[in-house]
């Protein structure tokens, strides 16, 4: 969906490698709150890649339709990432406020929810910081490289000395 979206193969690559940085987070959560893996904590990862696609997915759309626009990639990145951030703070900050009384629950039952919440707390909190220095850092490397294979230089003169 995302390569129609797009109309590219390489810009989904570009939002697929911030759900990396997310489940960093997420893991190092889990292990720091002494939380079980569990269904519970297996949904928590899920809402959690939904969610942090949809931060890049900001930045990368923004970005490309910058580009469409007549500016260059470095000053569409720079334009993307300030115009999105208040969209991508304003989510990550109200999902992790309202994912607080889950992880700190102590009733019965909670034991397999708190999984959940701190999946989503860890995984959402250091996406929120990393994504944003991440995505348009990705996505500048990918678009330089698209860029130098569309010219091709290099391979027209190595095919022509033969």
């Amino acid at each position: 969906i995302m390569v129609a979206l797009y109309d590219n193969f390489i810009y989904p690559f570009v939002v697929l490698f911030s759900i990396l940085v997310a489940l960093v987070g997420a893991i190092l959560a889990l292990n720091l709150s002494a939380s079980n893996m569990g269904v519970f904590t297996m949904l928590g990862m899920l809402m959690l890649l939904g969610l942090v696609a949809k931060n890049a997915i900001l930045i990368v759309d923004f970005a490309n339709h910058l580009k469409e626009k007549g500016m260059n990639t470095y000053d569409a990145l720079l334009e993307a990432v300030g115009e999105r951030m208040r969209p991508i703070l304003m989510t990550t900050i109200a999902m992790v406020i309202g994912m607080i009384p889950i992880a700190t629950a102590t009733g019965s039952g909670a034991e397999w929810k708190n999984g959940l919440a701190w999946v989503l707390i860890g995984g959402l909190t250091s996406s929120m910081f990393l994504t944003i220095i991440v995505v348009p850092m990705m996505y500048y490397v990918v678009d330089r490289l698209q860029e130098k294979w569309k010219n091709r230089k290099w391979l027209k003169k190595t095919a022509l000395s033969e």
